[in-house]
This record gives C-alpha cells, structure tokens and sequence, in this order.
C-alpha cells in the first residue's frame, strides 16, 4: 500500500519550468553567457549547485555561481513570479490522494521562500504534511538528498512511497533514493524520455492523473 508521495511541484503542480529556463537565460546573459531558453529549460528541475556547472567552466563558476544564483532569483521573482499559474486539478488530485490515506511531502529543488509561493498559487498549503527543498540539502536533484530528508521526516520506507515528477532528473533522483516515479509531461518531457529516466508511469498532467487515479499505481501497488 503506498503511505506518502513525493511530489514536485515545479512544472508538475504549477506551470513554471519555461518561467524558470527564461529568468536562467537572463542571469546568463548578464554574465556573458548566451544560451537558447530551451537548453536551459532542459536542466530545469536541478537546483542551482547542478544547473550551472552544466554551462559554466570550474575556473569560472568559482566567480560566477553566488552571483548567477542572486540575480536569478532576483529576476524571476521581479519578472516572472506572477505568471506562474496552477495545473488544472491540483488541490483536487491532493484531495484525492490524501481521502485514500496518502501523506503528502513536497520535495523540490526550489528554495523555501518560492515553494511557499507556490503552495499558496495552487492552493494545497493545508493539504501538505511537509516540505523539502533546496535549502534543506547540501545537494539537489538529480542527487537524492531532497527525497532521503523527506523520506526520514515521514519516516517511511522507499517501498511504501512514490514520487510525483515532470522531469527525469526527478525519477533519476527518487531512484537514487530507491523511490518509485509517477511522471508527467507537463515539464516538457516526452513520454518515452520520462519512462527511460526510469518513471513506472507516466501522465499526461496530473488532471490526466487524477482521472486515472483508480487504476494507477498509488491504488494498484501492493
């Protein structure tokens, strides 16, 4: 029976990984670095510490990487944060989830201050048992650190929980974690690249989800 899930919400539950690929692109841009939007969206999903040495040399990151992070949430939060909108049936997956007894953890590569942002747009703040990000770990996704703390917060065992995703940097680390993923497409991932990043099923989004819900995993698993 599964006890908890481990959702992202980034790209899964709000509509923010283009949002995020463009606030990078700009802090890049300051920093005399041109990439396209979609290069870098493809990276979404890993916390800054992972993102930036993807595009950034050693010898340059060691100047480069505070100031890339601070104006990219500088950024984001000035320019793009208020076009960040909730996937249709979000609260009503969580209703869903938690009627048939499933703690809710979400574990994001976000910093605190965002996740608690995005709680409020897509309105599941009271549905939440607990919440892991960034700022909790030394190191974010695709390492696993993210789930291991939320895992040990629940005290639950990886057999008994799944993990929520849109991205296979999602799946890679909940593996890591030895944590089964859910994915959905609504990060930009295709449905064939989330099942090779290791995903055990795969949704359109989670109101795909949500109608599906009876037949998925979070009921079927023994």
């Amino acid at each position: 029976m599964v006890q908890a899930v481990l959702s992202d919400i980034d790209g899964t539950l709000v509509q923010s990984n283009w949002l995020h690929a463009s606030a990078w692109q700009d802090a890049f841009s300051v920093g005399g670095i041109d990439l396209d939007v979609e290069v870098i969206r493809r990276q979404i999903g890993k916390g800054g510490d992972e993102l930036i040495p993807v595009f950034v040399p050693y010898w340059r990151r060691r100047i480069l990487e505070e100031p890339l992070k601070a104006y990219r949430k500088f950024v984001f939060q000035q320019d793009y944060l208020e076009k960040v909108e909730a996937f249709p049936c979000t609260r009503e997956l969580f209703h869903r989830m938690k009627k048939s007894g499933i703690k809710i953890a979400l574990s994001s590569s976000a910093n605190k201050d965002e996740l608690e942002t995005y709680k409020a747009i897509a309105r599941v703040s009271d549905l939440v048992d607990i919440s892991t990000t960034a700022d909790d770990v030394d190191r974010s996704k695709p390492h696993p650190d993210i789930f291991e703390t939320a895992l040990r917060r629940l005290g639950a065992k990886p057999a008994s929980v799944l993990a929520l995703g849109d991205t296979p940097w999602d799946a890679e680390a909940a593996g890591r974690a030895g944590v089964r993923t859910i994915g959905v497409t609504t990060g930009g991932w295709s449905q064939q690249e989330l099942y090779d990043a290791g995903c055990i099923e795969v949704y359109k989004d989670v109101s795909d989800l949500l109608s599906n819900f009876d037949h998925s995993a979070f009921v079927t698993l023994s």
